[in-house]
């Protein structure tokens, strides 16, 4: 993720970098670091791919991607504050070598915060090394639980429109024939395809969508749970909630709470 090309996150010789942007200017292209990276979302929310799986982040919610894992920026808010900080990863702990998405706790938050001040440093600081690596020494403590924030994309060509279709009609009762005749395929053929290339059935994959689509809306603070849930295809607010809890482990009142 590279908001600027004057600097070169792998050639810097220094074991942390921290980089803030009120506006981040994003490039879709698939890119790597040798360092590992966290990424926190401050306001707004937004979509990365990481080894062919699309994961959300909304507000006050962070990525730990690996070092030397392949990732692009996908869409955005229209305004995003992001917070990103390289770290140089020598720990065997699995934590640091698995994709990690999870929502940031109030200590992790101002710790954050307040590497703020070193962002785009370039040089070597004492104090920043010290705190930097008491932060990412902590990191797998503060990560309680990781959200199942992603969907996979299909390597199957066949699979293409399907999900090209789920994605602009994921808010609408989607029926097994229609997915068929755009695949060429039968709807058991269909199902078995799909389920093998994604770890997922087409309802739950729907399903998954609705809820991300919703962390979206509610994201951006411009509609209520119940009007999200409408938005997203819900028929009552109860469904959604059910649907929400499933997927999420927790309720969207809880996400909100999360978010101030």
């Amino acid at each position: 993720m590279n908001a600027n090309d004057s600097i070169k996150i792998d050639e810097l010789k220094k074991p942390y970098f921290v980089w803030f942007e009120e506006n981040w200017i994003h490039d879709d292209v698939l890119h790597q670091h040798q360092k590992g990276q966290l990424v926190y979302v401050e306001s707004g929310f937004q979509y990365i791919t990481i080894q062919e799986r699309i994961y959300l982040l909304p507000q006050n919610h962070a990525v730990w991607i690996p070092p030397d894992v392949i990732h692009k920026t996908n869409s955005h808010s229209e305004k995003i504050k992001l917070m990103i900080m390289f770290a140089d990863v020598e720990k065997k702990e699995s934590f640091y070598h698995e994709v990690n998405v999870f929502s940031v706790p109030p200590v992790l938050k101002e710790m954050i915060k307040y590497a703020e001040k070193w962002s785009k440093l370039l040089t070597k600081d004492h104090d920043e090394n010290v705190f930097l690596k008491a932060l990412f020494n902590e990191l797998p403590r503060f990560v309680e639980h990781s959200l199942k924030l992603h969907i996979c994309l299909p390597k199957d060509k066949r699979l293409t429109g399907v999900i090209e279709y789920l994605h602009d009609h994921y808010h609408t009762e989607i029926k097994m024939e229609d997915l068929g005749e755009t695949a060429l395929l039968s709807s058991r053929s269909l199902e078995r395809i799909f389920k093998k290339e994604t770890g997922l059935t087409l309802s739950k994959y729907q399903q998954v969508l609705r809820i991300i689509k919703s962390l979206e809306l509610l994201s951006l603070k411009d509609l209520t749970i119940s009007e999200t849930a409408y938005e997203v295809g819900y028929k009552s607010v109860q469904a959604y909630t059910r649907s929400f809890q499933s997927v999420m482990q927790f309720r969207p009142t809880d996400f909100l709470k999360n978010m101030k």
